[in-house]
């Protein structure tokens, strides 16, 4: 028998994939559990619009990232702190501190947990941060730290 895969089943398959399956352990185990519903011909139907659909959406989505990443190379983030002699900062900038730089300059909401910044910020001057922004886009932001 043919089960579409209502949820994730251990051992057997994904939310939304089509598997074959013993007739007793599709009409005692899964469709009573709600694991998953019977393939037939509107079903199918329903599962290939459904990819259609997801597809499309995540398209978009990196077509909206890479959008992202262009306009982020041409944008230039300020952020002042105080600093001492050398210019060595009293403490450091975080990914935290130019998140809300961004937000307040450039009207962007970037997650912070999206920099990919090894360790803060402990100098003036001019730093390229990389930002993660789709699993396959990756953007560079320029942060500028001066002195107060």
């Amino acid at each position: 028998m043919e089960i579409i895969l209502l949820q994730d089943v251990k051992k057997l398959g994904k939310k939304g994939e089509l598997v074959k399956v013993s007739d007793g352990y599709a009409k005692n185990y899964i469709l009573p559990k709600k694991l998953g519903v019977e393939a037939t011909k509107s079903a199918k139907n329903d599962l290939m619009l459904k990819e259609k659909a997801d597809n499309k959406r995540k398209q978009e989505e990196f077509e909206a990232a890479k959008q992202l990443a262009e306009e982020l190379k041409e944008k230039k983030v300020v952020i002042s702190v105080k600093a001492g002699e050398g210019g060595r900062l009293f403490g450091s900038v975080t990914t935290k501190e130019i998140a809300k730089a961004a937000k307040d300059q450039l009207k962007l909401s970037l997650d912070k947990k999206k920099f990919q910044l090894d360790e803060p910020i402990r100098s003036l001057g001019n730093h390229i941060i990389p930002i993660k922004i789709h699993p396959k886009v990756m953007g560079e932001l320029t942060v500028t730290v001066k002195e107060l």
